[in-house]
């Protein structure tokens, strides 16, 4: 059975705080978030517009790309971000 890993990215549309997680449902997590399922960071900042994923084949290495990407500062985050969109346009993936 090949499973599959996403880290993620969402943010709100100032583009003001960026979340970052990881799941291995990336549609439901996102379904999540937009229907602030949980109190949480991403609801009390109403962060639901999803901008960058990645896609992993192993969870260790999701995990352990998602802490490196938290320690990044916010211009690094935003840069790669940009690299695959640019315009930091919503990604659709229902």
């Amino acid at each position: 059975m090949n499973r599959q890993f996403y880290v993620y990215i969402i943010t709100n549309l100032k583009t003001k705080p960026i979340y970052i997680g990881v799941t291995k449902d990336l549609c439901r997590r996102i379904y999540e978030h937009k229907n602030k399922v949980a109190d949480s960071y991403s609801s009390k900042y109403n962060l639901t517009k999803l901008v960058y994923f990645e896609v992993f084949n192993f969870i260790n290495d999701a995990i352990t790309r998602e802490k490196q990407l938290k320690n990044w500062h916010r211009d690094w985050k935003l840069n790669l971000i940009k690299t695959v969109n640019p315009e930091l346009k919503e990604i659709n993936v229902s």
